[in-house]
């Protein structure tokens, strides 16, 4: 069942996604606001295909500690799942993302219509300042930023560095972090073709308020409460590590991450 499941919901990206981002890419001459909402009503499309096709929901918990403003969102990454959910549980957002990703055939076509952060990994260091010119002009818009802080997908059970980036950019802006824990990883494996039927559930932290504290613990403090709720919700992930998580060098997993990952987290 889980195979068909997972055949089923390829095939409807495959028809759907197409002709979404080409009808995304012909909103170029519309204002910045109405290609975002146009373009993102895609993610709860596929949202309803997830529930109904793989037989995955969710529910979110902490929706009280969303500031009524922009703010900076860091995130636990561990699937593409949660790169569609928080575009429907937080308001307008965008993504700090690799430039290449914009030249994937549709997905990136579209993609490329929407305000977001696209870093180019090859700047190093410069990337960071890339992140904060882009990011406090789209908080500037009104548009939240979502910021994945170990800078790419991580298994359940495990853990990488967090990275500074998402909260200098709030520092910088003047903006609240708020932390986001998750078990989408448990479904929704990374790179998974099969999808497990479950419940996922999202937890929000409350807000960190930025205003004259340091990068260092800013981001320590946004780490810690999302590696503490992750062993509060999930303790079944850290059963086989003495209840705590497997920290990963920046060689697991698929190789080194680049500098700019290193330095600003990324899609």
């Amino acid at each position: 069942m889980i195979v068909l499941r997972s055949i089923l919901f390829a095939l409807v990206l495959a028809v759907v996604t197409p002709p979404y981002a080409l009808f995304g890419f012909l909103t170029f001459p519309l204002p910045p606001r109405m290609r975002h909402r146009i373009i993102t009503s895609w993610a709860p499309l596929v949202l309803w295909f997830v529930w109904h096709l793989l037989g995955i929901r969710y529910r979110v918990i902490g929706r009280e500690n969303i500031p009524p403003g922009p703010a900076v969102i860091l995130s636990k990454h561990q699937s593409a799942w949660e790169t569609m959910a928080l575009q429907v549980i937080f308001p307008a957002l965008c993504f700090v993302l690799k430039r290449e990703l914009l030249r994937v055939p549709f997905f990136g076509w579209g993609l490329a219509q929407v305000p977001g952060i696209a870093i180019d990994r090859s700047a190093g260091k410069d990337a960071l300042a890339q992140v904060v010119e882009q990011g406090k002009q789209r908080l500037k818009e009104g548009y939240w930023v979502v910021v994945f802080p170990e800078g790419t997908r991580v298994a359940p059970g495990t853990t990488r560095r967090y990275k500074m980036g998402g909260a200098f950019l709030a520092r910088r802006a003047g903006v609240p972090v708020v932390p986001v824990a998750h078990n989408a990883g448990e479904f929704w494996r990374r790179n998974a073709f099969l999808k497990r039927p479950g419940e996922i559930v999202v937890s929000i932290g409350p807000a960190i308020e930025v205003k004259g504290r340091k990068v260092e613990a800013i981001n320590t403090e946004a780490e810690t409460w999302i590696e503490n709720e992750m062993l509060r919700l999930f303790p079944h992930h850290y059963a086989g590590n003495g209840g705590q998580a497997v920290v990963l060098s920046e060689r697991d997993k698929g190789g080194r991450a680049s500098s700019a990952e290193q330095g600003t987290g990324g899609a």
